[in-house]
């Protein structure tokens, strides 16, 4: 059976997913940016935007990883764009340009509607408005068999944490401090929820990886180092 997953969703050292103040310009928030830096020099991350470059190790293996076996994808109406409200124009078509990252269906929650939208390299985000289940019950069955993908934000895989709905979860702690943002975990117990820890490593950028996984399952040894 396919699995909800969260794959290198970045925390800083004091707990936030993204910065204060998301906007236009600051799409994770003051700060934000400097969440990803172990994930930006990785060769992977530098493929995404026809790069031949990067740094190869566990950081990029670990990236490489959030990729495989994914058959859908959900996102947060933030994670899509900084619109709020009922949506002006059809316009606005996510922070990706012609050619988003995802390159399957991504259902996106949302409380106003909005027809699919198809783009290049076989990515359509499809509006999801009758909440988190129907969303992953859509994903799931887009995704035939393959994995589900939460890319976030913040608040979308709080929703489906405190649902139990979530497998496993891959987090990368940054060592950087925001002061404030959005907190993942804030409130959350999650051993009563259900999950435990089941590895841990520390990548080459510095970043603490961490994956919690629902008690009992099996550890899904995403942190295994890259073959020689």
């Amino acid at each position: 059976m396919s699995k909800v997953r969260v794959h290198t969703f970045t925390l800083s050292a004091d707990g936030y997913g993204a910065g204060p103040d998301q906007s236009l310009q600051a799409p994770l928030g003051v700060g934000g940016e400097r969440l990803h830096g172990w994930m930006i020099a990785t060769r992977t991350f530098a493929k995404m935007f026809g790069r031949d470059d990067g740094a190869t190790g566990l950081d990029d293996a670990i990236t490489a990883r959030g990729f495989q076996n994914i058959g859908a994808w959900i996102l947060g109406r933030n994670m899509f764009g900084p619109v709020r409200g009922p949506w002006p124009d059809e316009q606005w078509k996510g922070w990706w340009g012609d050619e988003p990252p995802y390159h399957g269906p991504v259902f996106v929650l949302t409380h106003h509607a909005r027809a699919p939208i198809e783009m290049q390299g076989g990515t359509v985000f499809h509006f999801v408005t009758d909440g988190i289940e129907a969303a992953l019950s859509r994903a799931r069955a887009a995704a035939a068999g393959r994995d589900v993908r939460l890319g976030g934000g913040v608040s979308t895989i709080r929703q489906y944490l405190q649902a139990g709905l979530v497998d496993q979860m891959h987090l990368a702690i940054s060592p950087v401090l925001l002061g404030r943002g959005e907190s993942l975990l804030a409130g959350l117990d999650l051993p009563a929820l259900g999950y435990d820890i089941a590895e841990q490593a520390v990548g080459e950028g510095g970043a603490q990886h961490l994956v919690v996984a629902k008690r009992g399952t099996p550890a899904p040894a995403w942190l295994k180092p890259p073959a020689p």
